[in-house]
């Protein structure tokens, strides 16, 4: 790649409402032949390796070809070729036209917002995000960069989202199905909205992953993803992504990571390909069973609400029915009696782990209201559905009859 070719990637990011990403070979497959093809063929290889699978090429550097001819990649912090080939799949998943990877799904939310956003512009999103999404928002961008966070507080009405923006506004930012309280927002409605004021959509589909929900497909702008959630599957892997427009996406490479650094490594990489792989056959098996814990636990006595959008009694289910293909691997619940049921509760679990991380081949709880959630204000977590006996619960692949038996068990000693 010649030097002026470099910088032609450097250049700022704007919103185009007419942009168009360019047609792929892999846009006319599935998405479960997506999911195992796109990006590496083993009928092709990959440059000069005649390989079935997928290589690693650990090099952090690659050779110049002569003095004035930069290679592309050129330096681990940028690009790895094994990294490439992650990128180029999630892009395709996502219906996207380029991928950045990051060194984890926080990383690439911050990784966006450095690149977007300069002192005095804000975004704007709502309560019903990740822990640490709220954490950046709610005092790192504000405090150290100057940049400011609008809380949309009634998320469900889109007119309460244009009332938020300006002139000023760079982003505006959703979580759907979000974590942990499984709120819907309606993307379609929602675009028409950001776009009406010239302003990009971000969904974080890390929840939904795009085998159950495409929000491009939907009228969204920018995807972001912790891989290390159901993405990988099995608390392998640290990383995340940003998909969207390919002037974006290179904006973050080249003037963020390249510097911050923070960068998905070779081998977790090939690691994230290898899993995604199964990811169509392991999203719908955790939506079966997590479908089935949560029709159980709504008639529990000892919970007194269920969060989980496969529900008919979820506000927005059918809402999540035309969004989404099936209801995903999360849910939460409430029990009753608080911190100190919550407590005895997941102290007498003998199957399902407590540890802090969700979308994992084995079940897991974890309470967000110590935990992911300990910095909103009282009145921010009550507004947020964060009840002081809520559990989130992310459903495994393992048989559900012994979930259920273990759940069981354990409410009973609340």
């Amino acid at each position: 790649m010649q030097h002026d070719e470099m910088f032609f990637m450097r250049r700022p990011w704007a919103y185009e409402p007419d942009c168009q990403r360019p047609e792929r070979p892999d846009d006319a497959f599935g998405f479960g032949t997506q999911a195992l093809h796109a990006g590496f063929r083993p009928i092709t290889g990959m440059g000069r390796f005649n390989t079935f699978a997928l290589p690693i090429v650990p090099s952090m550097t690659y050779p110049y070809e002569q003095f004035d001819k930069i290679p592309y990649p050129v330096y681990g912090r940028t690009k790895t070729p094994t990294t490439s080939v992650l990128e180029e799949r999630l892009a395709v998943l996502e219906g996207g036209e380029a991928c950045v990877t990051a060194g984890s799904g926080s990383q690439a939310l911050f990784s966006l917002l450095f690149t977007l956003c300069r002192p005095g512009d804000n975004i704007v999103t709502s309560l019903m995000t990740f822990g640490e999404g709220y954490k950046q928002a709610a005092t790192i961008m504000p405090e150290r960069c100057g940049v400011q966070f609008r809380f949309v507080l009634d998320p469900e009405d889109p007119r309460c989202w244009d009332e938020m923006i300006d002139s000023r506004t760079k982003l505006v930012w959703v979580e759907t199905p979000s974590n942990p309280t499984l709120f819907v927002t309606d993307i379609r409605a929602l675009a028409e909205v950001a776009h009406s004021r010239g302003v990009p959509l971000m969904v974080d589909n890390t929840t939904a992953t795009a085998a159950l929900q495409k929000p491009i497909a939907l009228g969204a702008d920018i995807i972001l993803l912790s891989i290390t959630k159901f993405l990988a599957g099995n608390a392998t892997v640290l990383g995340g992504a940003i998909i969207g427009p390919e002037a974006l996406t290179e904006d973050i490479r080249w003037n963020t990571t390249e510097f911050v650094g923070c960068t998905m490594q070779p081998f977790d990489s090939w690691l994230t390909v290898q899993y995604l792989e199964t990811l169509p056959l392991r999203m719908a098996k955790h939506s079966a069973n997590a479908q089935a814990l949560a029709e159980h636990l709504r008639a529990h006595p000892k919970v007194s609400r269920v969060n989980y959008t496969g529900l008919p009694e979820h506000p927005q289910h059918e809402l999540a029915n035309r969004q989404m293909k099936a209801h995903g691997g999360m849910l939460s619940f409430v029990v009753r009696g608080g911190i100190p049921a919550v407590r005895s509760v997941m102290d007498s679990l003998q199957l399902i782990i407590h540890a802090v991380t969700f979308g994992t081949s084995r079940t897991i709880v974890m309470h967000p209201r110590t935990i992911t959630h300990e910095h909103m204000t009282q009145e921010e977590r009550d507004r947020a559905g964060i009840d002081d006996g809520l559990i989130r619960l992310s459903v495994g692949l393992e048989d559900v009859e012994d979930l259920i038996a273990d759940l069981d068990q354990a409410l009973a000693k609340a």
